[in-house]
């Protein structure tokens, strides 16, 4: 049996990251709340939350870490043919809870889901605080992909996203990417790396650095606001 770090409620102290077990990877910490400072602090220090109903609150901080550097994604050619073709168009943060709703719906490849009413209670407070943010392909009234995450300093940090027609996830991440050079974000943590991930142009980093790095750029003001209604994109 795995004995883990119990977080009181309330607490944000958490253990080294260094004492993350490497089996399963990442995993730090259990307890705690999802309340908005615990969250903040968690991820400022590279640490989220990752649980399905069955088990308590879980925290992760694995390594590798999958990243990627805004300017230095991979937008393929045949891509940006269907961006430009779809009629599909970009909105951000105009439906934040209709996107992690459609992120928690199950997959075909899936059993169950890790967005659990409680984090989907917890990501919308952290929505109305101006934290967390949505990406939204839409095909005339209709949402059809999208993903969200947390905006803090010059970091996105990814946590999901899905996608009901073909390419509509990758263009809201395309999306993503240049709002991204528009804010001065310098770094999208995607968590754990995928053959999906890899295509966009995701690489990896070991924790030590990916710690480093954070700690310069959660800090860094944004240049402006993360957007909200229609986004203009243009590949």
């Amino acid at each position: 049996m795995i004995e883990l770090p119990w977080l009181l409620p309330g607490s944000s102290q958490f253990p080294p990251t260094s004492q993350a077990l490497e089996d399963p990877n990442g995993l730090l910490a259990a307890g705690g709340e999802l309340d908005p400072d615990t969250l903040l602090s968690a991820y400022r220090q590279g640490i989220f939350p990752w649980f399905d109903d069955s088990q308590p609150i879980l925290w992760w901080s694995p390594s590798p870490r999958a990243v990627i550097i805004p300017g230095e994604e991979h937008i393929s050619r045949s891509l940006r043919k269907h961006i430009r073709r779809s009629g599909q168009q970009i909105r951000c943060n105009t439906a934040f809870a209709q996107v992690m709703e459609q992120c928690a719906a199950p997959r075909a490849d899936e059993e169950g889901t890790w967005i659990t009413d409680e984090m989907l209670e917890a990501y919308l407070q952290l929505h109305k605080l101006g934290h967390a943010h949505s990406v939204e392909t839409w095909q005339d009234d209709t949402l059809v992909g999208g993903l969200y995450g947390l905006h803090i300093g010059s970091v996105f940090f990814g946590e999901s996203m899905f996608s009901k027609q073909s390419n509509a996830s990758k263009f809201a991440f395309a999306s993503l990417c240049q709002i991204s050079k528009t804010l001065g974000i310098e770094l999208i943590d995607c968590q754990v790396s995928n053959p999906h991930l890899t295509s966009l142009g995701s690489v990896e980093l070991e924790r030590g650095d990916f710690e480093a790095l954070l700690g310069k750029l959660v800090h860094r003001p944004a240049n402006s606001s993360f957007p909200v209604g229609v986004h203009l994109s243009e590949f």
